[in-house]
């Protein structure tokens, strides 16, 4: 089983038992659409890529999937946070671009991670210092890859080269995959952090509200505080 699928059922089983509930509130999905998405890309995964020209296919499960995800978080999303999250892809896309032109594209002893996944924790770190909230670093982390490999088919063209492209299937999945979590894990994962560190000053000056500064969408709030509500 590929990288990929493995972590897609880590987080379904999170998902399950509730143990990613604040993620999903401010990603604004309930927990039965997150497994849908979840199951949905698993199952796709198996399923024939869907063609596109003579020499590029879309995996529906890899790439289909993801990018309705990537268009249900943007209408959850308020304009200013588009804004922002459409400058972290283009930003995040750029940086793994010029990634891969330096990187070797198959694995040598020489260097210390397949480029694949080097290159999925690339785009989502880079993803969530541009994106900052949970959608925009989940959105930026996998919208660079997948038009990384759109501009890899549009290179090959000019160069007359006719060798397929499937986005989003095989290995090209992992890495939608990875960098899209990677960059919504450095996120929550910062987020909570510094929200903790707000709320420990907070507790020593006695009161007053204090804004946590980790991501965007994580504020602090207090007991009786809604979250940003499910889908």
């Amino acid at each position: 089983m590929i990288a990929g699928q493995v972590i897609l059922l880590a987080v379904a089983v999170m998902v399950y038992f509730g143990f990613a509930h604040r993620v999903l509130d401010r990603l604004r999905l309930s927990d039965r659409a997150a497994l849908l998405f979840l199951a949905a890309m698993i199952a796709g995964g198996f399923l024939p890529d869907i063609q596109l020209g003579s020499s590029l296919s879309i995996n529906i499960g890899g790439g289909v999937i993801p990018l309705i995800l990537v268009g249900y978080l943007w209408s959850k999303a308020e304009k200013h946070e588009i804004s922002r999250s459409v400058i972290a892809v283009v930003i995040t896309a750029a940086v793994v671009y010029a990634a891969l032109k330096i990187m070797p594209i198959e694995p040598t002893h020489n260097f210390f991670l397949d480029p694949l996944y080097f290159v999925a924790l690339l785009a989502g770190l880079v993803a969530y210092l541009a994106g900052r909230s949970r959608r925009s670093a989940f959105i930026a982390g996998t919208l660079a890859i997948f038009f990384n490999d759109l501009l890899a088919r549009i290179e090959n063209i000019m160069a007359g080269i006719t060798t397929p492209i499937a986005i989003g299937g095989a290995g090209v999945f992992d890495a939608i995959v990875i960098a899209g979590f990677i960059a919504l894990g450095f996120a929550e994962l910062t987020g909570e952090t510094l929200e903790r560190i707000s709320l420990e000053a907070q507790g020593k000056k006695g009161n007053g509200k204090i804004d946590s500064p980790g991501t965007e969408d994580n504020p602090v709030k207090t007991e009786n505080e809604p979250g940003e509500g499910d889908a």
